[in-house]
């Protein structure tokens, strides 16, 4: 007998000495364990969320995507997807299963390898938020330890909450809510019982089992979960085969943030509000979960970025397809192996409906093309546009061939070939009272080309800077009856300061003596470098300060009547809603309000408003003039094309560049003002008849289409210091200041009735004066 008792004396023994071991060290280990305080007053790493104006979610940046849920608003089918995969007895167990831990010894003995873990989601925590993942015998008794001390301070529910918000998920997801947006482009409310238990195998190996990249292996580890679901009686086997057989929709593309209403159209306002939120705040606004209110109207700035998209588009294919985008080797595309094929797409990004395709197949008249397992046959009006490009006679470096990369996109039921356009463009819209920006884009992709062209494009604005002259003229003595000479102009080396000058009218006419207003309406050089030569060019240089210009940016020569100095399209959307408010300076602004996470307001803006708080720039009755003018530049000038808007309460001024390099269209409607240009990023001519009223007032047009869906025509009243006049031989009454009335001229020649407007479009190449740029005009 004591053969028998003698080695189990031994290994009781032993167990003493193995427990007192344990016990010393835990008793040493416990009071360096660290605080809990990042789990009991938890914390998460919030990134900046940039909104529009009603509540859409246009921008998300920080390095880890987050969105915490609070656990009574986790549905129940995630909790026990989660708990099937994780640990089945975590409402059981006291941080540490052991029960866990020998099935798990037993299974791995059974396979003669370490394939099962025991820790448990209590232990899962404590590593994520205070341990390595370092494989040591010290760190998994901190971890149990860790495991026992979290137990004692918090409770299962308020375990699980932290874990469910903590885990890491794959791609910057960080916690189940954002992950259920970024896979499955849906709220946790809205998760099936396939989606739930995709998303409950992932934090196994989250880029093993993710289900954008590794479908196949995300499937099997979906049904792994799926019968651990049935097996605990979580759901039925007649749930977990409808689950299988359920095909999953796994959101793709760049934009997996889920709930990113626009796809894309709103990246430049959201990258402004970024860069306002980073100044105040610098690195916090990325982990606090600071929230960036904006001005911007969710439908406008849809309405704006597809018009912008679409004029550019126009423009682009009124010059002709350039041919295919790059070529693939051939012999890399074996059509059985679709992975190769995928993976050459892979390096051509989509641009929004841009998409790349490989041709595979060329002839009959049609394109075959191949993009991500499909195959697409292009044909009849698809390749109309790119037709130059498919025959024997195109240039080798252009054709489309076998291996050719080209862009595609789908319009109503068919594809068609289209390109990326190398021509740049700008879009804005604000309140001309307050000037809150109601939608804004600036340029035809973010992804593609991050120059905000609003904000940062320095171009001459042509003809579209002539209401400030005339402006200014008003403010010496003119009106818009008033009579000015269309005809010729010379300036002799020795007044330019540089080189003789003969700026001409665009259509090459000069009708004599004509009105201010026809002279606006008609766009005419001539009379516009009349009128400053009257006012005196320091005089008009300080003037358009008021309008928010830089006067350096102007300098003081007889060009700047054409628009030969540097604009913003941000600048000439402030100096616009002078005109559509009255006369009052107000300052465009994008950001709102700023909260925290808990929606607090940091800050507020409270910006100047025209009429009550803001300053005056211009007298109100040169406002109203003014406006009264550039409505007939709308009415029966270059900007005619506004009129199928059927308002008559539009106003504004068309522009173009010397050599067709800027095409502009700046105009508004009392409650909107808005301002469209279009031109190369490297300035170059856009092509003969690209003007603004052809190039930039479309894209005005169908974005006010939207802005002013359902907004009563809306006229300012005269102000008080206006006299009404009719001139000799006129049918027509004409309004003037009061103290003007002497000066007003007894006969004013009116306008030939058989003249039709002059189209706009810029006057041949003239010598600059010093240190102008060419003279820029229509």
């Amino acid at each position: 007998m004591r053969w028998v008792l003698y080695p189990l004396a031994v290994l009781l023994g032993l167990l003493a000495v193995g427990i007192a071991i344990v016990a010393i060290a835990v008793a040493f280990a416990w009071p360096t364990l660290p605080s809990l305080e990042a789990l009991t007053d938890y914390h998460p790493k919030i990134p900046l969320r940039v909104y529009t104006a009603d509540g859409a979610l246009i921008g998300e940046y920080g390095e880890e995507r987050r969105a915490v849920v609070h656990i009574q608003d986790v549905p129940p089918v995630l909790k026990h997807a989660i708990l099937a995969a994780e640990d089945d007895r975590f409402y059981q167990h006291s941080g540490v299963d052991f029960l866990g831990i020998l099935r798990a010894a037993g299974a791995n003995l059974a396979t003669g390898g370490k394939r099962q873990g025991a820790s448990t989601i209590t232990m899962q925590v404590a590593r994520n938020f205070f341990l390595t993942r370092e494989k040591t015998i010290s760190r998994k008794l901190y971890e149990i330890l860790l495991a026992f001390k979290i137990e004692q301070n918090l409770t299962k529910d308020q375990i699980l909450e932290v874990y469910i918000n903590q885990i890491f998920l794959g791609r910057r997801a960080y916690g189940f809510a954002v992950a259920s947006q970024t896979y499955f482009g849906k709220p946790l409310r809205d998760l099936s019982i396939a989606e739930a238990a995709m998303l409950a195998g992932l934090p196994k190996a989250p880029s093993a089992y993710n289900p954008i990249v590794n479908p196949k292996r995300a499937a099997l580890r979906q049904q792994y979960v799926l019968r651990r679901m049935t097996e605990l009686g979580f759901i039925t086997p007649t749930e977990q085969q409808q689950a299988i057989d359920t095909p999953l929709k796994v959101a793709t593309g760049s934009n997996t943030a889920g709930n990113l209403d626009f796809g894309g159209s709103a990246d430049y306002v959201a990258e402004m509000a970024r860069q306002i939120a980073f100044e105040q705040y610098r690195e916090e606004a990325y982990t606090r979960g600071i929230k960036v209110i904006t001005t911007i109207n969710k439908a406008e700035q849809d309405a704006a970025y597809h018009a912008l998209r679409r004029g550019i588009m126009d423009y682009d294919r009124r010059h002709g397809y350039r041919g295919a985008e790059a070529y693939v080797d051939p012999a890399r595309m074996n059509a059985e192996q679709t992975e190769t094929l995928d993976e050459l797409l892979a390096e051509t990004p989509d641009y929004d409906d841009m998409l790349a395709a490989i041709v595979t197949k060329v002839g009959g008249g049609a394109v075959t093309a191949y993009r991500y397992g499909e195959s697409i046959k292009i044909s009849g009006e698809g390749v109309r546009f790119a037709s130059a490009m498919l025959g024997d006679k195109a240039p080798p470096n252009k054709r489309i061939r076998p291996g050719a990369v080209i862009r595609i996109t789908r319009i109503d039921n068919h594809w068609e070939i289209t390109q990326l356009p190398e021509v740049e463009g700008a879009l804005a819209a604000a309140d001309p009272r307050t000037g809150a920006i109601r939608a804004l884009a600036g340029g035809f992709d973010f992804n593609r080309n991050k120059f905000n062209h609003v904000t940062q494009a320095w171009r001459q604005p042509g003809s579209s800077f002539k209401p400030f002259i005339y402006s200014a003229a008003f403010e010496k003595g003119y009106g818009p009856n008033s009579v000015v000479d269309d005809s010729p102009l010379s300036f002799p080396a020795g007044e330019t300061g540089s080189q003789a000058w003969e700026p001409k009218n665009y259509d090459g006419r000069y009708d004599g003596p004509i009105t201010v207003r026809t002279a606006l309406a008609r766009s005419k050089n001539m009379v516009s470098i009349r009128l400053l030569k009257s006012v005196g060019t320091r005089y008009a240089q300080d003037y358009v300060t008021k309008f928010g210009f830089d006067a350096e940016r102007h300098p003081p020569y007889l060009t700047m009547a054409l628009g030969a100095g540097s604009v913003t399209p941000w600048q000439m959307l402030r100096g616009y809603s002078v005109f559509a408010n009255g006369g009052y300076r107000i300052e465009p602004y994008l950001v709102k309000e700023i909260r925290d996470e808990a929606g607090n307001v940091l800050a507020r803006v409270d910006p100047p408003v025209a009429g009550e708080t803001a300053e005056r720039a211009i007298d109100e009755r040169n406002a109203y003039l003014m406006d009264s003018i550039m409505k007939d530049v709308v009415r029966r000038g270059t900007a005619t094309k506004a009129l199928v808007l059927k308002r008559g309460d539009l106003a504004g001024k068309t522009g173009t560049t010397n050599e067709y390099v800027d095409a502009w269209f700046c105009g508004y409607q009392p409650t909107v003002v808005a301002v469209a240009w279009i031109g190369f990023d490297q300035p170059r001519k856009l092509g003969s008849g690209e003007t603004g009223g052809a190039a930039a007032l479309p894209m005005w047009i169908n974005y006010m289409r939207k802005a002013l869906d359902g907004v009563p025509e809306t006229y300012p009243t005269a102000p008080a210091g206006l006299i009404r006049v009719q001139p000799a031989g006129s049918a027509t009454e004409e309004m003037i200041y009061k103290e003007n009335l002497p000066a007003a001229p007894p006969d004013v020649p009116h306008e030939p009735a058989n003249a039709p407007p002059a189209d706009e479009a810029p006057a041949p190449a003239a010598a600059p004066q010093p240190t102008a740029a060419a003279a820029a005009a229509e």
